[in-house]
């Protein structure tokens, strides 16, 4: 269980670094790592250094139990340092102490009060506690893939995939992209992004190629290299032995201005072949795989189940109607637009939902009143909506559903169901009752 803290309680602060004043008179200076974790657990930590040394210092201290959740400020412009710090240290200890009660509180109620376990629930831990938090991608020539995802690195106790790691974490919808930051090419036998891009011979694929001019005679056809026309001083085709003159004429230079000295063959343009510098493999560029490197956040659904408690996750009850993500729910929703457009069939229904105050009455609701609640709310919607039907939630208390096949005695029958929907919330909170709100769009 996490240890319960007390609101009113000023944050511990401690300071690392080479000032000789501390930045707050009640804050304890150190000056190395060593010190501060001798010292037992603060609150908040202040790194003032700048550069590579306060990145491994934020590193070390991410790795550590005691400071992985943290408050840890740092003024570092270093990609790794803004990936793993909280920022810039505030002017005011007033602020420092607004945000401590703010982590305090988002501490007690993540996973009802249990503590993270394993690497995905610390990852969700610290998102949540900084909600909706940043999973920042780094550029590292040192990674086979080029970028690493430092915090994820630093929940790890070990050497771990992070892309891997992310694909999993997205799949399962509880980090959510905020920006596209690079696409990179990868080696199809092992994975790696460490290639390198030459040009080889079209006919024999050999890697000794050059540069050369050319030229040919419109005599006997003979194509060659210019210097092999060069015979004192003037053009002479050393096949025909034809004095060459006048360009267009007696001859032109063909495009073909490479040649290999492997099978003398001439062409226009190399072909270009990626090789893959830790196992060798060759490939056509077209044969590499491609990936994509986004920054993250925490999606709507990880916001809901970190609240909720991450072993109810697992039989999440919502995922009990035909869920599908975003994404996929906007394509078959296209879909069906097109279909429509060009067929004028079949017609559908888009349904929104809308559970006003759903989060805050299910926490007051407790445990049991609340989960008997929702399987009541979702036994309804069951009763709404068919095996075809798909559904999405793009928030907290925002529910789409894609009825299929849906005409006008449907979307009447579907509405009057709905309607019904609101009776589970009456009297729960007289003063304030949570509704569920309905709103439905009818493909012309």
């Amino acid at each position: 269980m996490f240890t319960p803290m007390a609101p009113a309680a000023a944050p511990r602060l401690a300071e690392i670094g080479s000032r000789s004043t501390p930045l707050f008179s009640d804050s304890q200076r150190f000056e190395h790592l060593d010190e501060l974790l001798a010292a037992g657990p603060f609150d908040a930590v202040i790194l003032d250094g700048t550069g590579e040394y306060t990145s491994t210092l934020l590193y070390s201290l991410r790795k550590h139990a005691s400071y992985r959740l943290k408050l840890i400020y740092a003024s570092s412009t270093d990609p790794r340092a803004q990936a793993l710090a909280d920022g810039p240290a505030p002017a005011a200890r007033a602020v420092i102490d607004q945000q401590y009660q703010q982590w305090q509180q988002r501490h007690e109620l993540f996973n009802r009060g249990r503590a993270p376990e394993g690497i995905d629930a610390q990852l969700l831990a610290y998102l949540w506690l900084r909600a909706p938090g940043k999973l920042l991608a780094v550029r590292d020539a040192r990674s086979p893939q080029h970028h690493v995802y430092p915090l994820l690195d630093a929940m790890a106790d070990g050497p771990v995939n992070g892309q891997v790691w992310i694909a999993n974490l997205t799949q399962r919808n509880l980090i959510q992209s905020t920006e596209l930051i690079d696409r990179i090419r990868l080696c199809k036998q092992c994975g790696s992004g460490h290639l390198n891009y030459i040009d080889v011979c079209v006919e024999c694929n050999c890697l000794d190629i050059q540069r050369q001019p050319s030229m040919h005679c419109f005599t006997c056809g003979h194509i060659g290299p210019q210097g092999e026309f060069l015979k004192d001083g003037a053009l002479l085709c050393p096949n025909c032995l034809t004095r060459l003159r006048h360009i267009g004429t007696d001859y032109d230079r063909p495009l073909e201005n490479y040649h290999c000295n492997g099978c003398k063959a001439f062409f226009v343009d190399a072909d270009v072949e990626a090789r893959c510098l830790d196992c060798g493999t060759h490939h056509q560029p077209d044969e590499l795989l491609m990936r994509e490197i986004h920054h993250y956040q925490l999606s709507e659904n990880a916001l809901l189940v970190a609240r909720q408690g991450l072993e109810e996750a697992r039989h999440e009850y919502f995922s009990r109607l035909a869920m599908v993500g975003m994404n996929t729910f906007k394509t078959l929703l296209n879909w069906q637009i097109e279909l429509i457009q060009r067929h004028k069939a079949p017609s559908f229904v888009l349904l929104g939902m809308r559970f006003r105050n759903l989060g805050s009455t299910l926490e007051r609701l407790g445990p049991q009143r609340g989960h008997a609640l929702l399987d009541s709310l979702i036994e309804r919607i069951q009763e709404v909506i068919r095996d075809t039907d798909r559904c999405t939630r793009t928030s907290e208390e925002h529910l789409w559903l894609l009825l299929m096949h849906t005409d006008q005695v449907g979307l009447r029958l579907v509405t009057e169901r709905l309607n019904r929907i609101s009776e589970l919330f009456r009297g729960q909170r007289p003063a304030r009752h949570p509704a569920a709100h309905h709103r439905l769009h009818r493909a012309p």
